[in-house]
């Protein structure tokens, strides 16, 4: 009689290797939202996500190669929910929107990006090398969603008088003030913000 039991397939070194990081990342990011960056030490990263210190040190070799690795952890989940939105199928007026629905959306729902925020805090009052990252990423946004209100003004959508760099810094500024004023009120309630946001570009950006 054969038996229908399937073998379990191995993983590979390179599978273990992205699974322990990814644990160590997420670990760490769970104690920098709940405690603050100087809770994130290898040793508490470890024993919350069930490795050792010295695998920790290991994977990143410092402080700031952790942090770093965390940023672009936390920007790339941010932009998977972007992709899922679809917004290069969307016109121009319309996906800025949606830019900035998936943004708070996620910030409502995703404690680990709220991390961010917290390590971005901390840089720019520590005046330390780690602004750097965070400028780079917050300069990538604002070129996208300049992008968008281009597209949205050579579509019609968006008024032509808008300048379009500065439309799209102040939406950044307004997603990155929101995420601050969350550090400083961890209940405040989102889904108002949201919908008044959403409404109100609506209306100032529409052509």
């Amino acid at each position: 009689m054969t038996s229908s039991l399937k073998v379990p397939e191995r993983r590979t070194q390179s599978d273990r290797r992205q699974q322990s990081e990814a644990e160590l990342l997420r670990a760490a990011a769970e104690l920098i939202a709940e405690q603050g960056v100087a809770a994130a030490t290898f040793e508490n990263i470890g024993a919350r996500a069930g490795y050792s210190r010295g695998l920790a040190t290991q994977r990143f070799g410092s402080k700031q190669g952790l942090i770093e690795a965390l940023i672009a952890r936390l920007q790339a989940r941010l932009q998977a929910q972007m992709d899922d939105r679809r917004l290069d199928q969307l016109n121009g007026l319309e996906a800025v929107l949606g830019f900035v629905d998936a943004f708070l959306t996620t910030l409502a729902q995703d404690g680990e990006l709220r991390a961010y925020f917290v390590m971005m805090a901390g840089a720019v009052g520590d005046m330390s090398d780690l602004r750097a990252p965070f400028a780079v990423a917050h300069k990538a946004a604002e070129e996208r969603l300049e992008a968008l209100v281009l597209r949205g003004q050579a579509e019609g959508v968006i008024r032509q008088t808008l300048d379009a760099d500065a439309a799209a810094l102040m939406v950044g500024s307004l997603l990155l003030g929101v995420s601050t004023q969350l550090l400083i009120d961890p209940g405040m309630d989102l889904e108002p913000i949201r919908q008044t946001s959403l409404a109100t570009l609506r209306v100032s950006f529409g052509g």
